[in-house]
C-alpha cells in the first residue's frame, strides 16, 4: 500500500515539476516555441530525434552535420525530447536573462540622442567602472569586433 502512495506522490511531483516550465514563459512565447518544435519535429511524432535534426539542418542549407554534434544536442534532453523537455531546455538556457525590452532599454541609456549607436570608448569606460566591473582582458575580448561606434539595434 505504501508503494502505491509513494508512486502517486512521485507522479504528482513529476507533473508539478514539468508544469513549472510553462510558468516561466508568456503564452505568446510558448506558442512560438510550439511552432519551432513543430518545424524541428519533421515526422510529427511529438519527439525530436537525430533524423529530425538532420532534416531541419538540411532545410536550412547545412548538410553533413556530424552525428556527434546531433547526438550531443539530443543528450542535453537526458531522454526523449518532447515539447515539455524542449521548453525546459530553453528555460534552462534563458534562465537569468533579461527580457528583450529590458536589454533594449538599457542600451537606450547609452544612446541619449537616439541615433541607434553607442560610443565604444564611452561604453568601455562604463563597463570598467560600473557594477560588475570588467577587466582589461574582458573588455578586449568583448570589443575586438566593434568599430568606433556600434549599432545596438542589431543586437536583437
Amino acid at each position: 500500500m505504501a508503494s502505491k502512495k509513494a508512486a502517486a506522490k512521485r507522479g504528482k511531483t513529476a507533473q508539478r515539476g514539468s508544469s513549472n516550465v510553462f510558468s516561466m514563459f508568456e503564452q505568446s512565447q510558448i506558442q512560438e516555441f510550439k511552432e519551432a518544435f513543430g518545424c524541428i519535429d519533421q515526422d510529427r511524432d511529438g519527439v525530436i530525434k537525430k533524423q529530425d535534426l538532420k532534416e531541419t539542418y538540411s532545410q536550412l542549407g547545412k548538410l553533413n552535420v556530424p552525428d556527434e554534434e546531433l547526438e550531443a544536442m539530443l543528450a542535453e534532453g537526458k531522454g526523449p525530447i518532447n515539447f515539455t523537455v524542449f521548453l525546459t531546455l530553453f528555460g534552462e538556457k534563458l534562465n537569468g536573462t533579461d527580457p528583450e525590452e529590458t536589454i533594449l532599454n538599457a542600451f537606450k541609456l547609452f544612446d541619449p540622442n537616439g541615433t541607434g549607436f553607442v560610443n565604444k570608448d564611452e561604453f568601455k569606460r562604463l563597463l570598467m567602472n560600473q557594477a560588475d566591473k570588467f577587466n582589461t582582458e574582458e573588455i578586449f575580448k568583448l570589443s575586438s569586433r566593434w568599430n568606433k561606434l556600434f549599432l545596438w539595434h542589431q543586437l536583437t
